[in-house]
């Protein structure tokens, strides 16, 4: 992690433990030592409640607390166990959802993109993570940033540091090369599988995090598996990819019983659907046999969005009256319905998802 400078004495150092990064929602302060954080803590005269917005001076530690990589301060005990419970509130709700299938080729990032799109179309706040060392996601949607996956994951940068703002309602970790590299350093690293998990425990203000993972078998994978409450397993209708189900459910059932971590699939989204051809209908029918109730409606064959990521689009902005955004409007839908969660009533035509380009 690079170096930065103290704000209160400008001494240069690394940062290293929690006390030594203070964000705001205007500013960002950083700590050599104690004694720094402590001037700086004493030296304004009152701060406001974060719950109440009372107006108090500012005395004790237990007075502030970092949420969501902001720092928030509270008048009084009770104030700090308000928030603290709505934090842990918003923990237990957020739904965690790992795009999966171990074959290439079956439409995971046109899924994760669309589907994280939706979502926040329909009103929901959704952050989309590329688990996938390619960066298909900053390809499709034309973003970049300073810090990626890699950052949060080696060098432990916050990850409210990584987020890029895409559209309302929806933000993005994203990833590129460097991403092979951090699959390489968790290997080593105690507790590898749950790498993921802790440090991504300090985002709670999300309604779904949707993760884009890569076609294979890896710890970081496994570490998305460690992270999720669903999994999303898109099939393209061929018989190659009803064999890369089977390897899904199978490295499943190892983080269910090994790593104790309660993984559910949440459903099988049949991709590339042509109702005109046989090998469809058979995949469909074979989905249909194992998975029963957990398919879900397919995804036809739809040459706008196979032209969407050229354009940086999702598909509801660049075809949103066309079949493509009119079958993932319906996943999304169906999503939000297994998850528990309400969707709003649409009024009129829902709104179309403009993507910032950077």
């Amino acid at each position: 992690m690079s170096t930065t400078q103290c704000s209160v004495c400008g001494t240069g150092f690394v940062p290293r433990f929690a006390f030594q990064v203070q964000r705001t929602a205007d500013d960002v302060q950083y700590f050599c030592s104690q004694t720094c954080h402590e001037d700086h803590l004493f030296a304004a005269d009152s701060r406001e409640c974060s719950v109440c917005s009372e107006t108090f001076r500012l005395q004790f530690a237990f007075q502030q607390v970092q949420v969501d990589g902001e720092t928030r301060y509270f008048c009084s005990a009770d104030c700090r166990q308000a928030e603290l419970a709505e934090v842990e509130r918003r923990r237990t709700s957020m739904r965690r959802i790992a795009v999966l299938n171990q074959k290439g080729g079956t439409g995971k990032t046109t899924t994760s993109v669309n589907v994280a799109a939706g979502l926040a179309d329909l009103g929901y706040r959704v952050l989309l993570m590329d688990l996938d060392a390619q960066g298909n996601v900053a390809v499709s949607l034309g973003l970049s940033a300073q810090y990626t996956l890699y950052h949060v994951l080696v060098d432990g940068q916050h990850p409210t540091d990584c987020i890029v703002p895409v559209a309302p309602n929806l933000d993005a970790i994203i990833s590129n090369t460097s991403l092979a590299q951090a699959e390489a350093r968790l290997v080593t690293a105690a507790e590898r599988y749950k790498v993921l998990a802790q440090r991504m425990s300090r985002i709670t203000n999300y309604d779904y995090v949707i993760m884009d993972c890569a076609p294979s078998l890896s710890v970081l994978n496994q570490n998305a598996l460690t992270f999720a409450d669903h999994i999303l397993i898109p099939v393209s209708c061929d018989y190659l990819s009803l064999v890369g189900v089977r390897q899904v459910l199978r490295t499943l059932k190892k983080v269910n019983e090994i790593l104790l971590q309660p993984v559910s699939v949440l459903g099988v989204v049949p991709t590339f659907y042509d109702k005109r051809t046989k090998i469809s209908a058979e995949a469909m029918s074979t989905l249909q046999a194992y998975f029963q109730d957990k398919v879900f409606p397919p995804i036809h064959v739809n040459t706008r969005l196979k032209e969407a990521p050229s354009h940086k689009k999702t598909i509801f902005e660049h075809d949103p009256d066309g079949r493509g955004a009119e079958d993932y409007r319906m996943l999304v839908r169906e999503i939000a319905e297994r998850c528990g969660t309400t969707v709003a009533p649409a009024t009129g035509k829902e709104s179309e998802v403009g993507v910032q380009h950077a």
